[in-house]
């Protein structure tokens, strides 16, 4: 009997050490968050030569040119010119500052492709509350279950001094987006003679993580809601999806339901996850690339390979504008690059490797996330010869008036090898995205039915 329960006892220890794979920080270490590292963890200092600023707060007011909740952010820099345009003729001065897949675009569109360089400006900011709950975080967030499950967080960032790629995926996955919001996501398939038929979508989403009233407990394990109606072209309009995301997929994978109006009633869909191919995308993007990364990570093996100076897509106020129209942006090859603001800043590299037994398109990933608001600007996609094959931008900006890093103004995925590439997340000739907390009944599916035939 003594045997038994030693044993048993053995097993148990040997069990719990393997299913925790993060650990809280110390004290000590959490103390760092808004002394040398920002209350979000990123490094509070400018770099050696000054390229890189110290952070100072970030852009927490509205500018002269902003007319409030519901109107267009427009550009609080509009006298900034480029500090330097990189292109095919000049790249190798900055080659150890540029993805590989933005090496790739520059040798594919020597002619056209450039990148514009902009004074860095380190506009990322969040409220007070969010660097308060990210602080509870370090001391208290865990990952267990290869990762997959998270322990002791709630509202702001739980890794703010990441120790593993995994904390760091979660860390975008969790980054404060406000409470919930409405938006268009406009997309288009480019082919490679750039000819595109616009797909109109509408988007609303629910964060229960980010209340400030939630806990662990309250949240009932979702950690986000998600619909969205396609509502042109007309062959396509009426499509739906709806996801519940959870934050524990060992104990629950994510929920979803589509809706086609041909078969007019909702299904449970489970292949709405992974590399299965994305509302209206041609095949250009999968389920799991929206957002830079989204969803279950346990297809992959992730290595952190630290942090680095990158030119990375930043305040792309510019490219957000509806001064211009989407023939002004969607062209052949790639987008008008004249608009997209680029900047040097610090980020994460993060590398997921396809596991031994498990499927997906992508052997191989590379994502690079901005240190200051944790989210994913830049991916590298390798096929299963290891081959660079795809390549994802996300263009961002900072909601000023929040504060926080607003969703993408653009997200780009450009197929290196075909010359196809899809623009989505656009909205610069439909109504801005707003701010607003939904009930979670609103994304019940039994409600999203009677709203649809009623």
């Amino acid at each position: 009997m003594r045997v038994f329960r030693a044993a048993l006892a053995a097993g148990c220890v040997i069990l719990a050490s393997a299913s925790v794979v993060s650990a809280k920080v110390s004290p000590e270490e959490a103390a760092r968050l808004g002394r040398d590292l920002t209350p979000v963890g990123a490094e509070r200092a400018g770099n050696a030569d000054g390229t890189i600023p110290p952070w100072e707060g970030g852009l927490t007011q509205s500018p002269p040119c902003y007319r409030g909740e519901g109107s267009r952010y427009c550009d609080p820099f509009p006298d900034d010119r480029p500090l330097y345009t990189i292109t095919k003729d000049n790249v190798a001065k900055y080659r150890d500052k540029l993805s590989a897949g933005q090496l790739a675009m520059l040798e594919r569109y020597p002619s056209t492709y450039r990148l514009e360089v902009y004074q860095t400006r380190r506009t990322a900011a969040f409220p007070d509350f969010v660097y308060e709950a990210t602080r509870r975080n370090a001391l208290n967030a865990t990952l267990e279950f290869e990762g997959e499950s998270l322990k002791g967080a709630i509202l702001g960032f739980p890794f703010p001094i990441p120790k593993s790629a995994q904390e760091v995926i979660w860390n975008h996955k969790l980054r404060y987006r406000g409470v919930g919001g409405a938006r268009w996501n406009n997309q288009a398939a480019v082919t490679p003679s750039g000819a595109y038929t616009l797909v109109e979508i509408t988007e609303d989403v629910k964060f229960p993580y980010a209340s400030r009233t939630a806990t662990p407990e309250s949240i009932g394990n979702i950690i986000i809601y998600f619909l969205q109606i396609v509502r042109n072209p007309p062959r396509l309009a009426g499509q739906i999806t709806l996801v519940h995301e959870t934050m524990d997929q060992v104990r629950e994978p994510r929920r979803a339901w589509q809706y086609s109006p041909g078969q007019r009633r909702i299904r449970r869909a489970p292949n709405v996850a992974y590399d299965n191919p994305s509302t209206a995308s041609d095949g250009l993007r999968t389920n799991d690339q929206l957002d830079g990364y989204n969803g279950a990570t346990d297809r992959y093996t992730w290595k952190l390979l630290g942090k680095k100076e990158m030119i990375i897509p930043y305040n792309s106020y510019k490219l957000h504008s509806d001064q211009y129209k989407y023939k002004d942006i969607i062209l052949k090859g790639h987008i008008n690059q004249a608009l997209p603001r680029y900047e040097l800043h610090r980020v994460w590299v993060v590398e997921g490797t396809l596991r031994p037994g498990t499927s997906h398109m992508f052997k191989r990933r590379v994502f690079y996330v901005d240190e200051d608001s944790w989210g994913i600007v830049l991916v590298d996609l390798y096929d299963n010869r290891d081959q660079l094959w795809r390549w994802q931008e996300m263009h961002t900006f900072q909601a000023y008036d929040k504060p926080f890093v607003a969703p993408p103004a653009m997200e780009t995925a450009y197929d290196l090898q075909s010359g196809r590439y899809i623009a989505y997340s656009m909205n610069n000739e439909s109504p801005e995205t707003i701010e607003r907390d939904f009930d979670e009944s609103y994304f019940d599916p039994s409600n999203v039915m009677k709203r649809t035939f009623k």
